[in-house]
């Protein structure tokens, strides 16, 4: 069967067309997408083509992994799950372009347990569980942060996550004053703070001279998170030196975090709604990437597939 799906040809040329999907197996469920984000961080690197030649890498290329949508049929060892409300995290199900990650299309064929199922009530915020289950990675694998830096979607999931945990609600920076209100704390301008005794900042802002601005920031042994994807970092030696400075870099996500998001959520000590700030129809997805990457209006822009 074919699909419809947003096809990366080559950096900066996109397309919507059909693709052939691969067979289903019995462990197999097919899902039929209603919503996909688009990361401003990842997927930005596979449209500049700046992406590292990471395994699987190369173009026509699906992106995607951040989609949610129907479990509509299955093979014979997944038929419980038909009729499932499931997040899918990438898919790698096309004859003809790489699934790197796969999951933007209105049809994907993936394996039943990376379908993870999630509350029909989140909808389409289902799509966040990427970006949150990344923020708690980033925070579980030490101390919770008592700065954030950058006011993006990732920076408000670190910062959400961070109190959903039991931690003080962090310093948050922001450069873009735009970006600073709404979110039920302070976020500051840089330049107003201060303080040189931070323990451990995570930085969710991406920028790739971020290290000579925050070394200087910690206390003797803090720690700086990397949080964010990088094409080159380096910072001045002495500096870090005389804090015995500590970098940790987070990486993907695992289903440990997936999963302890999902609990935070249904707990309600965490909340998905108010970060999604724009909606297109997949059908402008050729506007929307572009959108997605240089509006500093746009923090999270959503493709809705509902309509095809």
């Amino acid at each position: 069967m074919n699909a419809l799906a947003v096809i990366m040809e080559a950096p900066e040329r996109l397309a919507l067309r059909p693709l052939a999907l691969t067979a289903m197996d019995t462990a197999d469920v097919r899902v039929e997408i209603e919503w996909s984000g688009i990361s401003s961080g990842t997927e930005k690197l596979l449209w500049t083509g700046r992406m590292p030649n990471f395994p699987g890498m190369g173009y026509p290329l699906v992106p995607g992994y951040e989609s949610v949508g129907r479990v509509v049929d299955a093979g014979i060892n997944a038929r419980s799950r038909i009729g499932e409300w499931v997040f899918v995290p990438g898919a790698n199900c096309y004859r003809d372009a790489r699934g790197l990650f796969g999951g933007t299309a209105r049809t994907v064929i993936l394996p039943a347990a990376r379908a993870v199922p999630i509350s029909d009530s989140l909808g389409r915020e289902g799509i966040l569980v990427a970006l949150a289950a990344t923020a708690h990675h980033a925070i579980a694998g030490g101390a919770a942060p008592d700065l954030i830096v950058g006011h993006g979607i990732l920076g408000r999931l670190l910062a959400r996550i961070t109190v959903a945990l039991g931690a003080p609600v962090p310093a948050v920076w922001e450069t873009n004053a735009a970006r600073r209100d709404g979110a039920g704390y302070a976020a500051i301008d840089p330049e107003t703070d201060e303080r040189r005794d931070y323990r451990t900042i995570c930085d969710a802002s991406g920028a790739t001279d971020i290290l000579d601005t925050l070394i200087p920031r910690i206390g003797k042994g803090g720690e700086i998170v990397l949080a964010g994807f990088y094409d080159r970092l380096s910072f001045a030696f002495p500096p870090a030196f005389m804090r015995e400075a500590k970098l940790r870099i987070a990486a993907e996500f695992t289903p440990t975090d997936t999963a302890a998001v999902l609990a935070l959520v249904a707990s309600g000590a965490l909340r998905l709604d108010g970060l999604i700030s724009h909606v297109r129809p997949a059908t402008e997805a050729a506007e929307a990437y572009p959108q997605a990457f240089t509006d500093p209006d746009c923090l999270k822009m959503v493709l809705d597939w509902n309509a095809i």
